[in-house]
């Protein structure tokens, strides 16, 4: 994680919305979708999936989804904000081709 991304998520994490239950981390994963085939996917979680590998950042912790692992595994998560745009965005070596977007990719 860049610097960039480790800010935006402690500032998620302390204004986090889900039920008023304090955020552990946020959970990494994909899903089929996109115009390349799959999308990242990036949610809030009070507990920690049985089985889904925890990356622990200073103060931080990302888990991730045990069935993203091998298409994610040396990734790198950064975030822009840059004029009227604020994302995620993923660098990963993993994959062989990005839509002009970025929010889906091919492996």
């Amino acid at each position: 994680m860049t610097d960039a991304a480790k800010s935006r998520i402690r500032y998620l994490l302390q204004n986090n919305p889900i039920d008023q239950k304090p955020a552990k981390g946020i959970r990494v994963g994909t899903k089929a979708g996109g115009c390349n085939g799959w999308r990242y996917t990036m949610d809030f979680i009070s507990e920690i999936p049985k089985g889904d590998e925890i990356v622990q950042d200073e103060d931080i912790t990302v888990v991730v989804d045990p069935k993203a692992l091998l298409a994610i595994i040396g990734t790198e998560m950064d975030y822009i904000d840059e004029d009227l745009k604020q994302e995620f965005v993923f660098n990963n070596p993993n994959a062989s081709a990005s839509c002009g977007c970025g929010e889906s990719f091919s492996f």
